[in-house]
């Protein structure tokens, strides 16, 4: 079947053309990149503010859930699902079990693979995190109606699918 867009039909452009990008004049304002970037550090924000009676940073929540709910046991499990690098989630984990929420033990069966739980005090607060989360979804989300909020969700799936194929 043929074409039946015109040049003069937005559809017809490439989703760069659209935004207005040009490499040899970038905005970054245009980008969509940026405005993900700006989302992320919003959210961080949020969450840093409402974890905060938690005693928890934003990004502190995440170990926590994946160890309750992913069945994440181990540091280096910790690390490939968090998608962080292993210093890091050693230094976190280090605060973390400072805190008393989560309780490491080298395995007996291979001393260097340090297994994780959390702690019955980390297992209280994990049990705090969801309403939060979706209180910091829900205000970030006002405004949307609930097709457009699926909708955000699908794009961002395929956004990311679509640079995951590459890999």
């Amino acid at each position: 079947m043929p074409d039946s867009r015109t040049p003069e039909d937005p559809s017809a452009q490439s989703p760069i053309a659209a935004l207005g990008l040009d490499p040899d004049h970038y905005d970054s304002q245009r980008s969509i990149g940026y405005w993900l970037k700006q989302a992320y550090t919003s959210m961080q924000r949020s969450l840093d503010a409402r974890m905060h009676p938690l005693e928890l940073t934003g990004m502190q929540w995440g170990p926590l859930w994946l160890i309750a709910h992913r069945g994440v046991d181990t540091v280096a499990a910790c690390v490939r699902e968090a998608g962080t690098d292993a210093g890091a989630m050693t230094r976190m984990l280090d605060r973390l079990e400072a805190k008393g929420l989560v309780a490491r033990a080298r395995s007996t069966q291979d001393r260097r693979v340090v297994q994780l739980r959390l702690t019955p005090r980390g297992r209280q607060v994990v049990a705090q995190i969801p309403p939060i989360l979706i209180d910091v979804l829900e205000q970030h989300l006002r405004g949307f109606s609930a097709g457009e909020a699926q909708q955000l969700r699908d794009l961002l799936q395929r956004f990311v699918c679509n640079g995951d194929a590459d890999d």
